[in-house]
């Protein structure tokens, strides 16, 4: 039962990226993520997108660190996994 973070290796915006997830629930994601000062607006459907910056900020209060595979593998066994919706599903 934790906070996960990847490491931040996702290009966008000019800067790099991390992906912030609980393995618990949105509840604990949204309160680590407003402690570490995290935008709401960075939450995208499952996951925080949590720029590099802050990325030292979250491990230091206690994010644990896992690689994407890692990630993506607990939070789908956790049943939190929102993926996105096909464009065209008919």
């Amino acid at each position: 039962m934790a906070v996960l973070i990847d490491p931040p290796s996702w290009p966008g915006h000019g800067r790099l990226w991390s992906h912030l997830v609980s393995d618990v629930s949105y509840a604990e994601l949204h309160a680590f993520a407003a402690r570490i000062g995290a935008p709401r607006r960075g939450f995208d459907r499952d996951h925080y997108d949590l720029p590099s910056e802050l990325y030292a900020t979250a491990v230091g209060a206690g994010a644990e660190e896992v690689g994407s595979k890692e990630l993506l593998r607990r939070l789908k066994a956790a049943g939190l996994r929102r993926p996105k919706r096909a464009a065209n599903a008919d």
